[in-house]
């Protein structure tokens, strides 16, 4: 009887893990689609090809090491992670060396790809990645990497960030003022920090902080940290809830965090 469980919970393991790596297939031959639709250069699409394939062979290899549920991850972590291991020079983006850094995630993607079809997908994330960068660009700021569905972004002053969270979020709900077919609800969380030249660990501390407030926010909530909201609250045209404690995983103790309104 007990071994007939055990292989029955193994079962349910291998079919878990099956449908993991099933959907990464799904969204790396997404991404793959979407480099042929905007670029018309061969090499590129070789390299892109490339790419489809490591993500699938690296989920498989995760899985088969760690098991399934370490790969299932977010866009925030995995974004996170490249800044600890490439740690870009942020510092030159600012004199004083302080940096704010803007977390976007969109909430349940796999959910949402699964929902509508890769096709559909890879159209919505184009849109989707089209108003991202044209806000950021709109506001002054720098995008470091993006990932899959998430963004890293980095901005010298921190109403420059929340006003382009605000926009983001804006335009995502109320497209060119209609309703959107797929409504795409995004997470956002915003740190500032001091950032210093590579090598320095203070630069991984408040990226990951970052991270992890991005982390704690619902879809179509912005989130900012307690420096961001002192260094925004006598900002008019920006309207911050009174916040609530939470605890950030890799730092102790609880901090206090912020909603802003996006109305």
């Amino acid at each position: 009887m007990l071994v007939g469980y055990l292989l029955a919970a193994v079962a349910v393991a291998e079919a878990v893990a099956l449908a993991v790596l099933t959907a990464r297939l799904r969204q790396a031959r997404a991404e793959a689609e979407a480099l042929r639709g905007r670029v018309d250069t061969r090499n590129l699409l070789l390299a892109g090809g490339r790419e489809a394939v490591k993500t699938v062979w690296q989920t498989a290899n995760l899985v088969r090491k760690q098991g399934f549920g370490a790969a299932v991850r977010s866009s925030i972590e995995d974004l996170a992670d490249w800044a600890e291991v490439e740690r870009p020079d942020l510092a030159r983006l600012t004199p004083d060396g302080h940096v704010v850094v803007l977390f976007t995630d969109i909430e349940e993607s796999t959910a949402l790809n699964e929902r509508i079809g890769d096709r559909a997908w890879v159209k919505l994330l184009a849109r989707h990645d089209e108003m991202v960068q044209g806000t950021v660009r709109g506001r002054g700021g720098h995008v470091v990497k993006n990932q899959g569905d998430g963004y890293m972004i980095a901005f010298a002053r921190p109403d420059q960030a929340v006003r382009c969270a605000i926009d983001i979020q804006r335009g995502l709900q109320r497209p060119r003022g209609r309703r959107p077919q797929h409504p795409i609800r995004v997470r956002i969380g915003i740190h500032m920090g001091r950032s210093v030249r590579r090598g320095d660990d203070l630069f991984g501390r408040n990226v990951a902080m970052a991270a992890r407030v991005a982390a704690a926010a619902d879809g179509t909530q912005i989130l900012i940290s307690g420096p961001v909201r002192d260094a925004v609250k006598d900002c008019d045209d920006i309207t911050v809830g009174a916040g609530r404690d939470v605890e950030l995983k890799g730092f102790a103790g609880t901090h206090r965090l912020y909603a802003v309104e996006t109305a």
